[in-house]
């Protein structure tokens, strides 16, 4: 997706300035790297508001136009207000066409319920993670990773490294699982019943890894005699 926000150079520096800034409706921010000094800018704040909402802002090459001067960069960083719906402060970094880029894009997962682990086993889906870290040259950077979970069976995780990542796209992080089912309860009639669950992943570095493990839950009738 091609998009472009418009900016004006930004003069007055400092916390003071940019609190006026955000109270006449503006967003300071600022857009770095490359060969060239860094540039204070600032943008309409309801116009950079609404593009942030959108899934697709945080993960592509963006064109912003200062004040007739075309800069390509990503975006790297966000500032919120702690309770109001006001952004503070955006960071821009500058992208080369011919140097690789280092970005989080979102995982799209499809075909869930009609996996055969909820289809057929009555488990539910986990998602491990929601985003990936790639690396690629900026004309290769995709809006989102697809995981196809229509093979998934139950307490079968998906690994990263079984994802079909675009043409040029490489991983920054390896072996972590993406996706598992969790198996649904299982009620043998008496008073116990066994959940088969999926851990919190297990952060080793930059991989994530899953450990299994079985909770037995003692459920007692309310009607029987305590002792």
């Amino acid at each position: 997706m091609q998009i472009q926000v418009n900016a004006s150079k930004r003069e007055d520096q400092g916390s003071g300035a940019s609190r006026r800034l955000r109270r006449a409706g503006m967003l300071p921010g600022i857009i770095y790297g490359g060969d060239k000094a860094a540039t204070p800018v600032t943008f309409d704040h309801n116009d950079l508001y609404h593009l942030l909402q959108k899934e697709a802002f945080h993960a592509s090459v963006l064109t912003i136009d200062v004040e007739g001067t075309k800069e390509t960069a990503v975006l790297r960083d966000s500032q919120w207000h702690a309770f109001r719906p006001q952004v503070l402060h955006l960071d821009f970094q500058r992208v080369d066409a011919t140097h690789k880029i280092h970005l989080k894009v979102p995982l799209h997962f499809v075909n869930d319920e009609i996996c055969p682990g909820v289809k057929l086993e009555g488990g539910m889906v986990s998602h491990v993670i929601t985003e990936l870290d790639i690396q690629c040259l900026p004309k290769d950077l995709p809006e989102f990773i697809e995981v196809d979970l229509k093979d998934l069976a139950g307490n079968k995780p998906i690994h990263v490294s079984e994802l079909a990542l675009p043409a040029g796209v490489e991983l920054a992080q390896h072996g972590g699982a993406v996706g598992g089912d969790r198996g649904a309860r299982l009620d043998d009639g008496d008073a116990e019943e066994v959940a088969v669950d999926r851990a919190r992943p297990l952060h080793v570095g930059r991989v994530d890894v899953l450990r299994h493990h079985h909770a037995v839950e003692r459920i007692d009738d309310p009607r029987a005699p305590r002792a």
